[in-house]
């Protein structure tokens, strides 16, 4: 009997990682317009080779508005008339801070540890705390080695889009033999089925992971929003009750890819942006960590894949606190997002008139001459690879220009989008070659 009861469990247990698979590839909606790393792998026969075409997803205006913005931009590093690194880095910064309208969010609450136990090796910690600008407590998992002495070294590792707001740190950590299906899916999909914050920590870091603006435990719930009347975005007949069963992940990830059009232009209309508001509540993770005893707060690095690659774009770029940091699959130009691939992205890349003054590469530039390792792949849908080349190539200028090349890497791998473990063996090599 306890046999058949197993094999039941374990039938059911595979059909609904199967599910998990197939459902969080959404529709095409989903997938096209509002998911920075999508949930299924992409479908070869529909990846369009806009680089040798002359069409563009903006028809016949693509041309045109490709070549708005100068080449290079007005506050690029490239040009000539800036000689000096230092009074290039203040100007730039200054303007790209000011278009990303990053609002001031402060902790309303202390940090609260919810549990502490032991699970492989590792302590963890899960915290929580409250945030100036609403929504429900941030949760966080926080991860080191087991009896780990002393101030460590320490990283902020940012979970990615996936067209799955329903998760947000569950992505990239494991802190029991029991996941949710949808979950081990994941990582086995984009982490070569490993829980990478975990990896990192046991070799000797203190690492946080936590729910960024509208992901896990900071997602918009039906209950805060009843009354949209119209399309999509109704969230008449959904319900808060039994959020874990998969169906209801299925029904709440389509739902958020339509919401995210009503959260971007409320965010603008309030002043702000999306990825300025994504920043500003990365950035209260970093004080947490960094307010910690157990933290070498000299040596902090961050990283992570897709959405999280683009978080790392802006946080890093923007914020000198991070000494070494690490993009995966989310690089490429202004110009890519313009004719090719902004339909790829979540509203979570835009920063409106930025382009007109830094190239999409160069936020992350900001950071020079600091430790900066970009990884990306070679059949990445999400972008042409003549594009995320050239985003490349003008890192490594930056870099050169400021007397710093041996501080950048960018490397490309086989394959799609992804961070498997053969590039989760080069950026924790590169985080420990700056970091300890």
């Amino acid at each position: 009997m306890e046999k058949t009861k197993d094999r039941e469990h374990d039938s059911r247990r595979a059909f609904i990682v199967k599910a998990a698979f197939a459902c969080t590839g959404l529709p095409f909606l989903g997938r096209a317009m509002a998911f920075p790393s999508h949930s299924q792998k992409p479908l070869k026969g529909n990846n369009m080779k806009t680089e040798n075409l002359k069409t563009s997803i903006i028809g016949g205006y693509g041309q045109w508005a490709g070549g708005l913005s100068d080449n290079p931009p007005n506050l690029s590093f490239r040009n000539e008339t800036w000689e000096h690194v230092e009074p290039w880095k203040k100007t730039a910064s200054e303007k790209a801070r000011e278009l990303v309208a990053a609002p001031k969010i402060t902790r309303d609450s202390a940090v609260n540890v919810v549990k502490k136990y032991t699970y492989d090796g590792l302590e963890v910690e899960e915290l929580s705390w409250q945030l100036s600008n609403g929504g429900r407590p941030t949760q966080a998992i926080l991860l080191k080695p087991q009896g780990a002495k002393g101030k460590l070294p320490a990283i902020l590792a940012l979970h990615d889009h996936g067209g799955n707001k329903y998760f947000g740190k569950r992505k990239i950590t494991k802190v029991s033999d029991e996941m949710h299906p949808m979950m081990e899916a994941h990582q086995k999909l984009y982490y070569s089925g490993r829980a990478w914050a975990n990896d990192i920590a046991k070799k000797g870091y203190v690492v946080l992971v936590h729910d960024t603006f509208t992901f896990g435990s900071r997602r918009v719930q039906y209950q805060d929003i009843a009354g949209i009347p119209w399309g999509d975005c109704s969230v008449e007949g959904k319900t808060d009750q039994n959020p874990e069963e998969l169906a209801n992940i299925q029904v709440y990830n389509r739902w958020a890819a339509y919401h995210e059009h009503i959260m971007s232009k409320s965010l603008f209309c309030a002043g702000t942006t999306w990825p300025g508001v994504t920043l500003a509540e990365d950035r209260a993770a970093l004080d947490v960590l960094i307010e910690r005893p157990d933290v070498d707060t000299g040596n902090i690095g961050c990283g992570g894949l897709s959405g999280g690659g683009l978080r790392t774009d802006y946080l890093a770029g923007l914020d000198p606190r991070i000494k070494c940091a690490v993009s995966v699959g989310f690089m490429s130009t202004w110009k890519d997002f313009v004719e090719n691939k902004s339909y790829t992205h979540t509203w979570m890349t835009f920063t409106p008139l930025l382009p007109q003054y830094l190239d999409f590469p160069e936020i992350l530039g900001l950071r020079v001459p600091l430790a900066t390792l970009v990884q990306s792949n070679n059949e990445d849908n999400l972008y042409t690879h003549a594009e995320m080349k050239k985003a490349d190539g003008i890192l490594r200028e930056v870099y050169a220009k400021a007397g710093a090349a041996d501080n950048y890497r960018g490397k490309f791998y086989d394959g799609d989008h992804k961070f498997d473990s053969k590039m989760q063996a080069d950026a924790f090599d590169w985080f420990d070659s700056w970091l300890k």
